[in-house]
């Protein structure tokens, strides 16, 4: 008997060493998870310290040296076409333009002859698919050709809406607000009316046109030096403009002074 107390003591002696050993395993372990979860809001307090929350830069506008030639000329198939991203369309843009250069510039073409036997050439064409080639075998029947309702109609809004852009542009120039693109503006005008005594409408457009086939390609080719020589030009051209405003444009009396002097 006295055995038996005995072992029932140390039974009861060991379950109460392991129930307590158990809640301090418990209590540690909670105090070490609240350390952990205190060490990582720490860890992430002094992250969030450590690197602050970007400030969102502004967003400047490029100017035109910063921005891409193809984004200068609109973009686009226009913009292809003028730095030969595809070159068999802009031969064959320039080769027409040529060729039309050419009937009327050197070969001194006329543009009612021209109108004349380009449908004396489709009037034949027609007559003999229609009657002459039928006789040897089956032709399709010549394409029908027509203006369609809405395309006349959107060719029509896209050239209204233009050329009321360009009188709104024209209206602000010559409202004077503006007074060096005013000046720019006149000096262009008298500097074409110059070459119109050189040269007709044509070959001035003509030259124009090949002008924009060649000069945004070795523009974009050598964009680096040419912008050191737009900025010595830029230089110069403001110089100039600030002689002319000193001895000219402060002469002359703005609208505030009339209406001052008016009052």
């Amino acid at each position: 008997m006295a055995d038996k107390a005995a072992g029932g003591q140390e039974h009861e002696s060991s379950f109460i060493d392991s129930v307590k050993e158990k809640v301090t395993e418990k209590f540690h372990g909670s105090g070490s998870s609240s350390s952990d979860s205190e060490g990582e809001g720490k860890g992430k307090l002094a992250s969030k310290k450590d690197y602050p929350v970007p400030i969102k830069k502004k967003v400047q506008s490029l100017s035109w040296k910063e921005k891409p030639v193809h984004d200068l000329l609109g973009g686009g198939k226009p913009a292809d076409i003028l730095l030969w991203r595809d070159k068999k369309i802009s031969i064959g843009v320039l080769g027409v333009a040529t060729l039309i250069w050419a009937l009327f510039e050197l070969i001194e073409y006329h543009l009612l002859s021209l109108l004349c036997h380009t449908l004396i050439l489709v009037l034949g064409i027609h007559f003999l698919w229609s009657n002459t080639f039928n006789l040897f075998y089956r032709c399709p029947q010549f394409p029908e050709v027509a203006i369609d309702e809405d395309t006349a109609l959107k060719i029509a809004s896209v050239l209204r809406s233009e050329i009321n852009k360009a009188l709104e542009v024209l209206r602000e120039i010559a409202s004077g607000k503006d007074l060096k693109e005013f000046l720019a503006v006149i000096a262009c005008l008298w500097i074409v009316s110059v070459a119109g005594n050189w040269c007709n409408l044509l070959t001035l457009v003509y030259i124009c046109f090949v002008l924009l086939q060649m000069v945004p390609i070795l523009y974009e080719k050598n964009k680096g030096q040419a912008d050191v020589l737009l900025e010595k030009a830029e230089g110069e051209l403001k110089k100039h403009f600030e002689v002319v405003s000193e001895k000219v444009l402060s002469k002359v009396p703005s609208r505030a002074s009339r209406e001052k002097k008016a009052t």
